[in-house]
């Protein structure tokens, strides 16, 4: 399975959608783009492969795995991004403004259930980040 994050860049926060296989999923709030520091910035475009995780704080939740100089990048529930977020991605419902959304807990209900399937057909799962294509925006007439 292989899920596309396409993104939106903003000063207060990176927005996405989320897909498989041209479904679209859920949309994505993320922090913004600062050069892939730790803890402040979204993590560069690229190809990932996730892992399930499991921790006290965020239970089960998935990991990003094989990010270029950082580490334990998780896809999470949250609702804003410069509030709740050190790196990570957190699926939502709906996307408010940059960087927050609304109803992330159900969001990410629904990708966990979908990962976690392929996961247990031994099935390996990718994210693959890339800016947000041309196709989803409106020509200008």
């Amino acid at each position: 399975m292989e899920l596309l994050l396409e993104r939106e860049y903003y000063p207060l926060g990176t927005d996405g959608i989320l897909s498989s296989g041209g479904i679209f999923l859920c949309f994505t709030i993320e922090l913004p783009w600062r050069k892939n520091q730790r803890n402040v910035s979204c993590i560069p475009e690229g190809r990932y492969p996730l892992a399930i995780r499991f921790s006290k704080r965020h239970r089960l939740h998935l990991q990003v795995m094989n990010v270029p100089e950082r580490s334990l990048i998780l896809i999470h529930k949250a609702n804003n991004a410069l509030k709740e977020l050190a790196g990570c991605i957190a699926p939502v419902r709906e996307s408010v403004s940059p960087g927050i959304g609304k109803d992330s807990g159900s969001a990410f209900k629904a990708l966990m259930k979908q990962v976690c399937g392929s996961m247990e057909n031994d099935e390996e799962v990718w994210l693959r980040i890339s800016r947000l294509s041309d196709r989803y925006v409106q020509p200008k007439l």
